[in-house]
């Protein structure tokens, strides 16, 4: 069955590439025909194909010839002309599917294809990559190709003017940095006027690396934060206690999950240290936060690995890059955690005021495509999560690169040793080699091995980010040694020296297996572009930190009957099933992080676009009586359906407290005269006062004075309500995994008890809003009674 499948799926593979190579070959026919054409004539084109899909024209009938008109103005502008792989690759990323294409295959002048023919449609195309250099690198080589037939290209890079911004949106093409564009969204979810929004609909998007923007990047939602006070000596005397505490005797830590939790013991530590009798009491919801926030940057966060310190200040490094992630901080005070435990200065905390992950940002594209070299590994989840088909895109040219199989060995010491002599090795007859590390430790550590044998070398690793694309483009010459953290997504070519082939090409060399194979195969890939030849090789050993973390057990189990020659080599034959089957259980439980998240954010999701929607309504209408008519209409109600209960008798209603609660949001209200016999009596009572009120706060619209005040008090209530149930949605999921409910899924308890959160949140949204504009508008009927 599992056999028939797989050949279903490679027969479909196949199809859809015989399919494209059809398509290539008409744009190969039409190359003649292009070339005679003059520079003018083929800028024309745009605008004859922009004519014929305002006419009714599909993009599938322009495709062939918009992809010519592409290829010859990318030989006239750049002096390059598209391989046929990379028609394929770019008719694959026009159908919404992603090119799987390696290293040194020029994705980037894949998606001037696609782009262009999108473009058309005059909506605007967003072409996606993993940092500002590439995105400016992108810009400044595919961008003047599309200039030159009369599209415009923009550039969204961090820290521009929201002017630049909008400029960059309103072109036809917008090359950028993923988390900004998200970022943006969040913004513009948060102006206080249309006009101050830099993005229009969502349209087609590209994503260069799709896999680390989409996969590797998604366990992190996006945070637009503010800055508030903090109380730094509560976090220093936090961190202080933390450092006390016993692992297994005041907490537990689960590396599998990265999760720490205190023990009872832990609890009575800090009841003792604060004086307090029961640290679950509501009142010292508070202290638990920072208590909690202090063990997990204790045993969480690793200095040089997870952050460095630089200038006094936490830098965070991206696990999966290697990279310092500028201007990115941790919310909810676990940023000032990490400074309290380090000694630093405390800095301002950050409240969430918006957030958004990555999966729910970008399946609000229409249509989304992407390119990596490494994404077949991760096939079900595009295809479940945003319903993109892989596709493996046939190499220009032939790969030779050679991947020998892991080395294993039985202690970090002996696998830095044997990496140290085959670098000497390689490096006596010129071979240029580059080391692939897990972390700037990893990377500090093989330096100094590479020291004991005076063997030069240049390191990058997020201490030395500046020279990072001069060092890689170096790295591929001869006699050359570079030692770098994560190379995923790092999107220079390697490109070898003079020699260099007649060497064997680039050697490439893991230290540690990383939490996906997706990540090995990118830092192979760094080796034998373009039919160049190379070599790759992993040392690692049974020490390694992913080894012990996913499987521990097997590996306490195994050194049992581990068998080593004289340099510590393993020799066992099953030592590489156990290591892919530990790798395996890495990628299968960061899925299950990313699926959680994204469940989790699901329902904040539907809150989110409820309450965007109605931000969207009161921005955009010229006059938001009603809407505000509205939300006094239901909270009345609410206050009559609370004091006049269907379970209390007429004699039990709380008349006095109910006038009190009408009468700030109906000040005309003069209460009862009589005691209602029925709940009718009250609506009735209060229905008359309701409609007079509103009959004369109604005509004050007509000034333009009081819509704006209206205005500003329903969208200042919205977004602090909105942003105190996102603290409260934070501290929600904080704490569920703390609180027994037997067999209960935690998930629905999260869906329950958030659903709960938002409607008490929205009904006093309406409340505080329709008392606000009640004294707003008596104001002036005042005012205008007393000049009458």
């Amino acid at each position: 069955m599992l056999r028939s499948i797989k050949k279903l799926i490679g027969d479909s593979q196949q199809r859809k590439i015989k399919s494209y190579e059809k398509v290539v070959a008409k744009i190969n026919e039409l190359e003649p025909h292009m070339e005679k054409l003059s520079d003018e004539e083929l800028r024309q084109k745009t605008s004859l194909f922009k004519e014929q899909i305002q006419n009714g024209s599909s993009i599938n009938e322009l495709k062939a010839e918009a992809f010519a008109v592409v290829r010859e103005a990318s030989k006239r502008v750049l002096g390059l002309r598209h391989y046929d792989s990379q028609l394929i690759g770019g008719l694959a990323l026009s159908e919404g599917n992603i090119s799987e294409m390696p290293t040194g295959e020029g994705k980037t002048l894949v998606a001037s294809l696609p782009s262009y023919l999108r473009a058309l449609e005059g909506k605007g195309v967003h072409v996606i990559t993993v940092n500002e250099y590439l995105a400016s690198r992108d810009r400044e080589i595919i961008g003047p190709v599309h200039e030159f037939l009369g599209l415009n290209v923009g550039l969204n890079v961090p820290m521009i003017s929201p002017e630049e911004k909008k400029l960059a949106y309103d072109a036809d093409i917008t090359y950028g940095v993923g988390n900004e564009f998200g970022f943006d969204y969040l913004r513009g979810n948060m102006v206080y006027a249309t006009s101050q929004r830099v993005q229009r609909p969502y349209h087609f998007a590209i994503i260069d690396e799709i896999d680390s923007v989409l996969i590797d990047e998604a366990k992190t939602p996006l945070i637009i934060a503010a800055k508030t006070q903090v109380s730094p000596n509560l976090y220093h005397i936090c961190a202080k206690v933390a450092r006390s505490f016993k692992e297994n005797d005041d907490y537990m830590y689960d590396p599998l999950l990265k999760a720490a939790s205190l023990t009872d013991n832990g609890i009575t530590k800090i009841e003792r240290a604060f004086g307090v009798d029961n640290l679950y009491d509501l009142e010292h919801h508070t202290l638990y936060h920072f208590m909690i926030q202090a063990l997990r940057a204790r045993v969480m966060f690793k200095l040089d690995v997870d952050y460095i310190v630089k200038e006094g200040e936490i830098q965070l490094v991206d696990m999966f890059t290697g990279r310092i992630m500028e201007g990115r901080t941790f919310s909810d005070g676990l940023h000032q955690a990490l400074e309290a435990k380090e000694g630093l200065e405390i800095t301002e905390e950050n409240k969430t005021q918006a957030s958004i992950t990555i999966q729910n940002y970008f399946r609000m594209y229409p249509n989304l495509c992407g390119m990596t070299g490494t994404a077949k590994t991760e096939e079900r989840e595009f295809r479940i999560v945003y319903g993109m088909d892989v596709i493996q895109v046939p190499t220009n040219k032939p790969r030779i690169r050679e991947d020998r199989d892991d080395l294993v060995f039985a202690t970090s010491d002996d696998k830095y040793n044997a990496v140290a002599a085959e670098v000497e090795e390689r490096h006596k007859t010129g071979q240029p080699v580059l080391i692939g590390t897990t972390s700037i430790i990893q990377s500090e550590t093989m330096a100094s091995y590479l020291d004991d044998k005076k063997i030069p070398y240049e390191l990058l690793n997020a201490k030395s980010v500046e020279k990072e694309v001069q060092l890689i483009s170096l790295a591929g010459q001869k006699n050359q040694v570079t030692i770098a953290t994560n190379m995923a997504g790092r999107g220079t070519d390697i490109m070898l020296g003079e020699g260099v082939h007649e060497l064997g090409g680039l050697y490439v060399i893991g230290t540690e297996r990383h939490e996906s194979k997706r990540i090995d195969n990118q830092l192979r890939g760094r080796s034998g572009r373009q039919g160049d030849p190379g070599e790759s090789q992993f040392f690692i050993s049974i020490e390694d930190e992913l080894l012990l973390r996913f499987g521990g057990e097997m590996i306490e189990a195994f050194k049992e009957e581990i068998k080593t020659d004289g340099n510590g080599l393993v020799q066992n034959e099953n030592i590489n099933k156990l290591v892919d089957k530990i790798q395996k259980m890495s990628e299968d439980h960061n899925y299950s992080a990313r699926e959680y998240t994204l469940k989790l954010d699901d329902i904040i999701n539907e809150q989110r676009e409820v309450i965007y929607k109605l931000r969207n309504k009161l921005l955009e209408s010229e006059n938001n009586f009603d809407t505000v008519r509205e939300m006094i209409d239901t909270t009345w109600k609410d206050y009559v359906d609370h004091y006049c209960a269907d379970e209390l008798l007429p004699e039990e209603w709380n008349l006095e407290e109910l006038t009190q609660r009408i009468q700030l949001i109906l000040p005309t209200f003069k209460g009862f005269t009589q005691h209602p016999e029925e709940k009718k009596e009250v609506q009735a009572y209060i229905t008359a006062t309701y409609e007079q009120f509103m009959g004369d706060v109604e005509p004050l619209h007509a000034q333009e004075k009081i819509r704006i005040q209206t205005d500003r008090i329903l969208l200042s209530n919205l977004d602090t309500h909105w942003t105190q149930h996102l603290e409260e949605m934070n501290r929600l999921k904080e704490g569920i995994g703390l609180r027994s409910y037997g067999q209960e899924d935690p998930m629905r308890i999260y869906t329950r008890e958030g659903f709960e959160l938002f409607t008490m949140m929205y009904k006093t949204l309406q409340r505080n809003s329709s008392i606000q504009y009640s004294k707003m508008t008596t104001r002036y009927l005042s005012v205008t009674t007393k000049e009458d």
